[in-house]
C-alpha cells in the first residue's frame, strides 16, 4: 500500500545548478495507489533513464514524483496536487535555492501548471497534456510554457492545448505550441521525438531567456 508520495532521484555530483521534476499522468477518477505496476508511471520513468545523461551534462539532476493516488480525483484539491507541491518543498529542503523545470505527462502536466506559482519554479513542458477550458493560468505568471500535442491524440485535446496556451500566453514570460505530428497520446510511437523535446526544452528553460 502506497500512503505517501515518493521520489526517484538521478543527482548529480554536488550541487546542481537546476533541476528537472517529473510528473506522471494518471485517471480522471481513481483511489487506486499509485506502485510500480502503473504504466502512466512507469512511462515518466523510462523518460527520466532517456533524458537524465543530457541533464547530467549540464548539470542538472532529475527527480519523478509518484503520486499516493492515480486520479485527478477534483472535490477540494486534486489529488496529485498536493503530492507535487510536498515534492517542491522538498527540493528546497535538500537543495536550496535551485531554479525547478516541472516535466509531465498529461494529468502530470495539468498538475504542474497548477503548482508553477511555487517561488522555485521557472517553467512547465507540457506533453500530451490534459487541459480544461476553465484551468487557471495565473499560477504561470512569469514562467516559460512548452507544450507538445500530438495530432493523433484521442485521450485529451490538441485544441484545449491551444487555446490553454494562447490564455496562458497574457502571463506566462513565454510560450510554445509544439506539433509533433501524428502521434497518439501514451508517447509509445517516436519515442526519441518525445524525449528529445522534452529535454530540449526542460534545458533551455534552467538558463536565462535571451536580453534577460
Amino acid at each position: 500500500m502506497v500512503s505517501h508520495p515518493s521520489l526517484t532521484k538521478y543527482d548529480v555530483p554536488g550541487s546542481p545548478r537546476a533541476l528537472i521534476l517529473m510528473l506522471h499522468g494518471g485517471k480522471k477518477h481513481s483511489f487506486m495507489p499509485v506502485d510500480w505496476r502503473s504504466t502512466s508511471w512507469q512511462r515518466s520513468r523510462a523518460m527520466q533513464r532517456a533524458i537524465t545523461p543530457r541533464a547530467r551534462q549540464e548539470g542538472v539532476s532529475t527527480w519523478l514524483l509518484r503520486y499516493r493516488h492515480r486520479g485527478w480525483n477534483e472535490v477540494d484539491s486534486p489529488s496529485p496536487v498536493p503530492d507535487a507541491r510536498w515534492a517542491l518543498d522538498e527540493v528546497t529542503r535538500e537543495l536550496g535555492e535551485v531554479p525547478v523545470v516541472l516535466l509531465g505527462h498529461s494529468m502530470g502536466a495539468r498538475t504542474a501548471a497548477r503548482v508553477a506559482d511555487h517561488e522555485r519554479v521557472v517553467g512547465v513542458v507540457a506533453l500530451a497534456p490534459w487541459f480544461e477550458k476553465n484551468d487557471p493560468v495565473t499560477p504561470l505568471a512569469g514562467r516559460r510554457l512548452a507544450t507538445a500535442h500530438g495530432s493523433r491524440d484521442r485521450i485529451t485535446s490538441p485544441s484545449a492545448t491551444g487555446a490553454f496556451v494562447r490564455r496562458a500566453a497574457e502571463v506566462a514570460a513565454s510560450t510554445e505550441t509544439h506539433d509533433p505530428g501524428p502521434l497518439g497520446h501514451y508517447m509509445l510511437r517516436d519515442i526519441a521525438t518525445w524525449n528529445d523535446f522534452a529535454i530540449t526544452r526542460a534545458l533551455a528553460m534552467t538558463r536565462p531567456m535571451d536580453g534577460a
